[in-house]
């Protein structure tokens, strides 16, 4: 089982988590500039690395806080825990994290 450790709670199973896909996406600017396609592009398609990659998570049991994860999808190890607001981490594992 994964744990995961909240930024305000601390340890805790992925059991209390929901995991809400890739981080650091952002918002377009002009929505209703968008083409349809271009809307399908920001909400269907993420990326999907084989090692770091930062993913967003709610502790829905706790705080229920978002807050972003970087964890190497090949081993399921987490690098980083860091709240929203904080700048991403350059974790030394490589890749695109």
């Amino acid at each position: 089982m994964l744990q995961l450790k909240c930024p305000w709670c601390g340890p805790r199973d992925e059991t209390e988590y929901h995991y809400g896909g890739q981080a650091h996406v952002p918002y377009p600017e002009d929505p209703s500039a968008l083409t349809d396609q271009e809307w399908a592009q920001y909400l269907f398609f993420r990326d999907n690395p084989k090692g770091p990659f930062a993913e967003r998570w709610s502790h829905t049991i706790g705080c229920r806080r978002w807050f972003n994860v970087i964890r190497d999808t090949r081993t399921y190890e987490v690098l980083a825990v860091y709240t929203a607001t904080d700048p991403r981490p350059d974790v030394a594992s490589g890749g695109q994290a």
